[in-house]
């Protein structure tokens, strides 16, 4: 049972994958180029028949200047709320017109709106705002 889901999986990204880059207005020989990916390799992935490695869709994702995330969720290996949560809170931590309370505050207010769960996700860029803040 698990593997036809995995099968479901790797179909769903490469049609995903095609979508993306015909609206790139790609070829798969140019997308194979800029991604460093070899055509037939790119082509099995496409089709579903093979399931492409975390850096080869951040490879990919490059290339056709689309989050490596949305692949990650796609491709099965990131969950969906823990990569919408991680890119907000990325967001409001790499922002250089935040101030580090600023940055604090916006987390707070953000997952209070997302639940507690989103909270238990710890990174360790939102640890180093929260000490950075404590110092001062």
């Amino acid at each position: 049972m698990a593997k036809l889901s995995i099968n479901r999986t790797v179909e769903g990204l490469g049609e995903y994958l095609r979508e993306q880059r015909r609206q790139a207005q790609m070829t798969l020989r140019q997308l194979s180029e800029q991604a460093d990916v070899s055509n037939p390799y790119l082509s099995q992935i496409e089709r579903g028949l093979r399931r492409p490695s975390a850096e080869v869709l951040q490879q990919i994702a490059k290339a056709l200047r689309i989050s490596a995330e949305s692949l990650y969720v796609r491709a099965g290996i990131l969950d969906l709320d823990e990569s919408r949560t991680r890119m907000v809170e990325d967001a409001i931590a790499l922002d250089p017109l935040l101030t580090e309370r600023q940055k604090n505050a916006l987390l707070d207010i953000y997952r209070s709106f997302v639940g507690p769960e989103a909270a238990e996700t710890e990174d360790p860029k939102e640890a180093k705002i929260e000490s950075t803040t404590e110092e001062k």
